[in-house]
């Protein structure tokens, strides 16, 4: 009886010392920031289909300009307080997965090009590769069968 006394008596005392997330105020910085990242690649492919590139080149342009602005964000310290603040909307879309590669990459400089940036640069986001990859040559392998 002890114990299951003292397990309520700790739940209670973190229960009381833990700070209560604000989970709606949470989920709302989530959603604006994270339309607005969508937003700012929406221009870009306004602006690219404005002067008259096709879809596929201007989806291309848009990809790699937001990549190319999370990876210059992040280098900077930018990019990690928006992560901070608007928490999954901010690293779900493409800008997560560029921060996540140049993080690291940036942590890691002061052990040189090779073992350094080259050996720790897909710490986070190397298995997310290795596992999305083979889930989709298994895919792309049964599907070749059944059709």
């Amino acid at each position: 009886m002890d114990k299951i006394e003292t397990n309520k008596e700790y739940l209670d005392y973190v229960d009381k010392k833990s700070p209560n997330s604000p989970i709606l105020k949470n989920c709302f910085n989530a959603f604006w920031v994270g339309g607005l990242i969508c937003s700012i690649g929406q221009i870009i492919m306004y602006l690219c289909k404005y002067n008259g590139l096709d879809e596929v080149s201007a989806s291309t342009i848009v990809s790699i300009s937001l990549i190319a602005i999370s990876a210059f964000l992040t280098s900077i310290n930018i990019f990690n307080k928006i992560g901070k603040f608007a928490g999954a909307g901010s690293l779900v879309p493409i800008t997560g997965f560029a921060n996540s590669i140049v993080s690291p990459a940036i942590e890691y400089k002061s052990e040189g090009y090779v073992m350094g940036v080259g050996g720790k640069m897909f710490t986070v986001a190397g298995p997310v590769l290795v596992y999305g990859i083979s889930t989709s040559v298994i895919i792309g392998i049964i599907t070749a069968l059944i059709i």
